[in-house]
């Protein structure tokens, strides 16, 4: 009776069609069983035209015939491989959904263009939540400029990696990660859109987050590849759109909302960013960029306003620093907006899970 390995040895003698070597080597044989005077062999592969699986199977039971065996039980799947490539999608959906199937709600803060605040919202946001007793995420998928590890003191820190996982870095019992661990921070990250949908999905796939009651994604401004990853590939709970005042910011970050609205990710409302400036000596509140479009545009168009964010220096301070506003400075005007807004959102969101309609697949 041939073991295993002689069963392997005779295999090697079968070269797949158009190539030097052998389904061994490419590692199409899957399983192999010898039992008494039998053997099992199953071979797996993909191949252009889906027509191969007739070459190979005589050519297969030509080569365990040599090893003297009454029985030859054959198993040879062949898919194509545009086949293929949509399993391979389809299994790592499943794969995503079951590393994030113990998140119990995942918002996207997002806006419609650049420098409006987006990821110092994202971070003070987390921070209120975990303040409110919360377990709490943060994934920094703004791919082309990773701000959040510097704005929680944590640039040039590096993961580390227990198996094939990924383990997200923690600030104050927060859970982080950020493609800015992974590349040197003065680094330009020039990426077309498929690298930058791929390398969300691996933050999201390869990463071990733990049990998390708000997972909080920073997107990056606009409306392209990365918005489009996390609305096909989570069930998200709601969005979370952010804004300055002046009328060129406010339309854009409605562009983003429409797209939200399309994909039926639900809108938990829109806040309005660097509001007002206020003195740190004087006190005075200067509207520099004007006040109350986002209020007023929030009720035209029928989503909840969550509040507004003063622009002050401590502000700034903290997002240089390392030491968001929220965990550092309790008495600072934009410390109780926040924990407002994280008030608001908690309410929210269980109302907003029962209500989601399932959201577009490509």
């Amino acid at each position: 009776m041939p073991d295993k390995e002689q069963v392997l040895q005779a295999l090697r003698s079968v070269k797949y069609p158009g190539f030097s070597r052998d389904i061994v080597t490419f590692g199409l044989v899957k399983e192999v069983r010898a039992d008494q005077n039998s053997v099992f062999v199953r071979i797996e592969f993909a191949s252009q035209t889906g027509n191969v699986k007739e070459q190979l199977e005589p050519e297969v039971r030509e080569a365990l015939k040599t090893l003297g065996v009454e029985h030859i039980e054959l198993q040879i799947d062949e898919k194509t491989v545009g086949a293929a490539k949509a399993q391979m999608k389809v299994e790592q959906e499943q794969q995503i959904e079951k590393i994030l199937n113990h998140v119990k709600y995942t918002i996207a803060v997002a806006s419609g263009k650049g420098g409006v605040g987006k990821s110092t919202v994202s971070v003070n946001l987390a921070c209120a939540l975990h303040k409110l007793g919360k377990k709490v995420g943060i994934l920094d998928a703004d791919i082309y400029g990773p701000n959040v590890p510097m704005m929680l003191g944590l640039e040039g820190k590096r993961p580390k990696v227990v198996g094939n996982r990924v383990l997200p870095l923690e600030r104050d019992g927060i859970q982080v990660m950020s493609l800015g661990f992974l590349a040197p921070s003065d680094t330009a990250i020039i990426w077309r859109g498929p690298l930058v949908g791929r390398a969300i999905e691996q933050m999201l796939r390869d990463v071990a987050w733990g049990e998390l009651d708000f997972f909080i994604i920073d997107l990056p401004p606009g409306t392209g590849d990365a918005q489009l990853t996390l609305t096909q590939r989570l069930e998200l709970t709601g969005a979370v759109m952010v804004s300055t005042p002046q009328s060129v910011a406010l339309s854009d970050a409605l562009k983003g909302l429409r797209m939200f609205q399309k994909v039926n990710v639900p809108v938990l409302g829109i806040i309005e960013n660097m509001s007002s400036f206020i003195c740190d000596e004087c006190g005075k509140e200067h509207d520099i960029f004007g006040k109350g479009g986002v209020k007023k545009a929030a009720k035209k168009e029928g989503v909840p306003f969550l509040g507004e964010i003063p622009l002050t220096p401590e502000m700034r301070r903290a997002g240089d620093s390392g030491k968001p506003v929220v965990l550092h400075r309790a008495d600072s005007p934009a410390t109780r907006a926040f924990m407002d807004i994280a008030r608001q959102i908690i309410e929210q969101v269980p109302a907003e899970t029962q209500a989601a309609p399932k959201h577009f697949k490509l």
